[in-house]
């Protein structure tokens, strides 16, 4: 299989603010990055749709995406909280989590990393900024980056 026919991963955004998810979405645009993007709002609703996903999806069941974005100052299980749970699932622990989140502090930097994410990234103060971080997401996540294929993470 050629890589220009090789289906593009799935992410996941699990943020709350509707605001950011769009913000979001517009510099993924002007990325170019093009990747299937399902949205939770929580991280009830995040857990709730990594369980109901599949490595083999049958119509109407939701794909397993191949990275999440996560953000951590969320009410409710926020996404420390929602990390860990994914970390401890033997069904999920090993799909990549990129905390994306307007925390600088080091106490979350550390925290994440020792629970298992793979990336922590500050979410830019700009719009321009946040285009130039999401581009380089996607360089690295899913132009040199391996990633299990078809989402199959188990």
């Amino acid at each position: 299989m050629s890589i220009g026919a090789v289906k593009p991963q799935s992410i996941l955004l699990v943020e709350d603010s509707e605001d950011d998810y769009e913000a979001t979405m517009r510099a993924f645009k002007k990325a170019n990055l093009f990747n299937p993007i399902s949205w939770c709002r929580s991280g009830r609703e995040a857990l709730d749709f990594l369980k109901r996903s599949s490595t083999t999806p049958e119509p109407g069941q939701p794909e397993r995406p191949g990275l999440v974005l996560l953000d951590l100052n969320m009410p409710g299980l926020d996404g420390r909280q929602t990390l860990r749970l994914i970390k401890e699932d033997n069904a999920l622990r090993r799909m990549p989590v990129i905390i994306l989140t307007t925390s600088s502090d080091e106490r979350d930097v550390e925290a994440c990393y020792h629970m298992g994410a793979n990336t922590y990234v500050q979410k830019p103060v700009s719009f321009d900024g946040l285009i130039e971080a999401i581009k380089r997401l996607k360089e690295y996540w899913f132009e040199i980056a391996l990633l299990p294929k078809d989402g199959h993470h188990e």
